[in-house]
């Protein structure tokens, strides 16, 4: 059955602030339109009233241009409606095959039938290209394996209308071209797709049509063939934008950090590399590659089984993430709301907790005062945007979240800062600002390490990229050789 959706004139508001203004919008059958937008300029807020996460405050949802009323997400259930949040949704504790058909768990009856269960799952995740143990525990896969179940979740039921708010923001380049066949797939079979993503790069890839929202209203609907990424971004900033990254001038000092045949379980196979003082080095390479390995094994987070560290010409021994602190060493993980920041504590107390020393008298008593104006200095450089420095972290957008949490290293006074996947999930205005902080440390002196699964993103800010395979680095490019192929046959052992 074919579904054609509209959404007309929706309006939401929360405790007074406007949300979504009378937005208008439609996607067809065997249809891929794209929504795009800054942060918090009301995609997901749209999408969740589809979904039935959120009602409306006015407005009318049509499907075959017949209105229904959409109370919650079983509604949209019965509707051939599946969403495949950014957030996951997915219960830790249960395995792969119970998260994916939790749903309809209680669809087959009083019993059970575990080994149809876990066939089903093994056969609908290899439909879309992987392989995941059925009867893993969830919370024992990585990030990348949990969107993937997310997916698989999605397309469990007789899905009519798929929602895919930024699927590919967990995932390496090879999982994203067979995330894009399934999504293809679905597209012959006149499934309706909205999808949501900050890569513009993936928009035009896949995208059909594209809708731009910029603060809680509709800026405009164009056609992919018929516009391009500079047009785009003018849409969602409402200003030209001139250039992603900041021009590089960088005055690369002494070596800083050095690392010497590191090795961690079967993960990391014998790393080695340094950075200089001002120097900026990426790590790319796919999803399982040991990247974020090897930052955590630095840092302190993971034992390094053998090899050395050097600071400053001197070996130090990190066993800890605390002893990695002590040692002028500071890391922005990849999972922001999992590891990089408490989002139930205030912005200043995230601020604050690398460097209480700094904000304590001689009793151990916190200077509330001196930790505010330190806080607040931080959130004016770096254009972190609230109202209120106390207001939990989790009332932030995920770009200022991700300020904060590199607000929390400055505030440290680290020398070095690794930096895993700067900008994941984050919009375009957000990306320019913190790659602009980024380079601005750098000419601190700050040697920083950053890890990306965007090839573009580390071609335009990094001095150098070290490209992982399996555990090692499989060869080292200076920026007057970097291009997105070399970094790719690298990355799969083609060179």
């Amino acid at each position: 059955m074919m579904r054609k959706v509209e959404l007309r004139d929706i309006s939401k508001s929360f405790g007074g602030i406007t949300a979504l203004k009378n937005v208008t919008f439609e996607v067809l059958p065997g249809e891929i339109h794209a929504l795009v937008g800054e942060n918090g300029a009301g995609k997901s807020t749209l999408m969740k009233i589809l979904s039935g996460a959120y009602a409306k405050d006015a407005g009318q949802i049509l499907i075959d241009e017949a209105e229904v009323h959409i109370r919650n997400t079983n509604d949209s259930r019965k509707l051939g409606i599946s969403i495949i949040y950014q957030e996951f949704s997915l219960v830790p504790a249960l395995s792969v095959a119970e998260n994916i058909f939790l749903s309809q768990l209680g669809d087959t009856g009083m019993w059970l039938k575990w080994s149809t269960l876990r066939r089903r799952t093994k056969d609908l995740i290899n439909s879309i290209g992987f392989k995941i143990d059925p009867a893993s525990i969830t919370a024992s896969l990585s990030i990348a394996e949990q969107q993937i179940v997310e997916i698989a979740k999605a397309l469990a039921g007789n899905v009519r209308i798929l929602i895919l708010d930024e699927p590919s923001a967990v995932l390496g380049p090879r999982e994203i071209l067979k995330l894009f066949d399934t999504i293809k797939r679905l597209k012959k079979e006149g499934v309706a797709i909205i999808y949501i993503s900050h890569h513009l790069s993936e928009v035009f890839q896949i995208a059909d049509r594209i809708t731009v929202l910029k603060d809680g209203s509709s800026s405009g609907t164009v056609r992919t063939s018929e516009t391009d990424k500079d047009s785009v971004i003018h849409l969602m900033l409402g200003r030209p934008l001139n250039a992603m990254y900041p021009l590089r001038h960088p005055s690369i000092g002494k070596e800083l950090i050095k690392a010497e045949e590191i090795f961690f379980a079967a993960k990391v196979k014998g790393v080695s590399f340094s950075v200089r003082e001002g120097e900026i080095a990426g790590i790319a390479g796919l999803t399982g590659s040991g990247r974020s390995e090897t930052a955590r094994t630095i840092f302190g987070a993971e034992k390094m089984k053998t090899g050395k560290i050097l600071i400053s010409g001197m070996e130090v021994r990190i066993h800890s993430p605390d002893k990695a602190i002590r040692s002028g060493i500071g890391m922005v993980p990849e999972d922001r709301k999992q590891h990089g920041v408490i989002l139930s504590l205030s912005i200043i107390q995230n601020i604050s907790l690398t460097n209480l020393e700094n904000i304590t008298d001689r009793f151990g008593f916190i200077q509330r005062r001196k930790e505010s104006n330190i806080a607040n200095e931080l959130l004016r450089r770096l254009s972190v945007k609230t109202d209120d420095p106390d207001q939990p972290v989790e009332n932030l957008s995920g770009g200022n979240q991700q300020k904060v949490s590199l607000a929390k290293w400055l505030n440290s006074g680290c020398r070095i800062l690794i930096i895993d996947e700067p900008t994941r999930g984050i919009d375009v205005g957000a990306k320019v600002e913190i790659y602009k902080l980024i380079n601005e440390l750098s000419h601190s002196g700050v040697a920083i390490i950053v890890i990306s699964s965007e090839t573009s993103e580390l071609m335009g800010i990094c001095d150098r990229i070290m490209v992982m395979r399996n555990g090692r680095i499989q060869g080292i490019l200076d920026r007057e050789e970097f291009s997105e192929e070399g970094i790719l046959r690298l990355a799969i052992g083609a060179n």
